[in-house]
């Protein structure tokens, strides 16, 4: 059986087509957060894996618990959906419902989380952004921090957005993750990598 990120590619492709050709990647992002958030929760994750609940039951049950997140505010992305769901919102909670229907009648809403994370991807994609995943041994100043941006964002003619953590460990240096490209410029690595040499 295929795993969920590979099952939950066509519906974030899907989803983001939608959002991007109506001006509402950001709201769909929102929407697809909160989403995650609550069917990541075991109590209801339970309850929309049972197929003895019809599709709409589970949809109806969202709406239910917009109405308990956030029962007064009417900006919130909660009662927005709530809206859409009685049918009074604008076209693109209207859409993300009916997303959310779908999804339920395919027996789908379990991929909620997977869907959220790479249609993340495709909106960092399309705005040309990349995430640079920087380990320090020591904490880095904010200048070490904005070369590292820099030039990171001239090879790969992307704007950058770093997550810097630090790792004693490391001893000295730093490594830098780049989807699946690492760069060890740290005194472990180079130890690991002289340890390999004489070891061939």
């Amino acid at each position: 059986m295929a795993d969920l990120s590979t099952l939950a590619r066509p519906y974030a492709k899907a989803a983001f087509d939608y959002a991007k050709e109506h001006h509402a990647i950001n709201e769909w992002q929102d929407y697809l957060n909160v989403m995650s958030a609550i069917v990541s929760d075991k109590a209801f994750a339970d309850y929309i894996n049972n197929p003895a609940v019809a599709a709409q039951a589970k949809v109806a049950t969202l709406k239910d618990l917009y109405n308990q997140i956030s029962p007064e505010d009417s900006n919130t992305v909660f009662k927005t959906l709530s809206t859409a769901i009685e049918g009074g919102a604008q076209a693109d909670s209207n859409a993300f419902v009916n997303f959310l229907t779908q999804l339920a009648e395919q027996d789908r809403l379990a991929l909620l989380p997977s869907i959220n994370e790479r249609f993340g991807l495709l909106k960092a994609a399309d705005a040309k952004e990349v995430h640079a995943y920087v380990t320090s041994a020591y904490p880095l100043t904010q200048v070490q921090e904005q070369l590292i941006e820099h030039r990171l964002a001239t090879s790969l003619g992307a704007k950058v957005v770093l997550h810097v953590n630090v790792d004693p460990a490391l001893i000295a240096g730093v490594t830098i993750k780049v989807g699946d490209k690492v760069i060890d410029d740290s005194v472990r690595g180079k130890l690991k990598q002289l340890k390999t040499q004489l070891t061939a």
